[in-house]
């Protein structure tokens, strides 16, 4: 008998990028059993003192190329 997840995984590999993208996605999505909302509101509040910071100009902004040469530099 044939493993399902192979056979879902090889008819995966066959669709396009973007679509491959999307159902992991999807499959990342079900996983999750739900959301903490202290979790969230944290996750809100740092995000608006982020902003907050960036808007007052006191955030140090990095270029991207950079960050990404610096990860592929540390995680080769």
């Amino acid at each position: 008998m044939a493993d399902p997840v192979v056979e879902l995984a090889r008819k995966g590999r066959a669709l396009a990028p973007e679509d491959r993208a999307r159902l992991v996605d999807l499959l990342l999505e079900s996983m999750e059993d739900g959301t903490d909302p202290q979790v969230e509101e944290a996750w809100r509040l740092e995000i608006h003192r982020r902003v907050a910071a960036y808007e007052r100009g006191e955030a140090v902004l990095h270029e991207v190329d950079d960050v990404m040469a610096e990860a592929r530099h540390i995680a080769p």
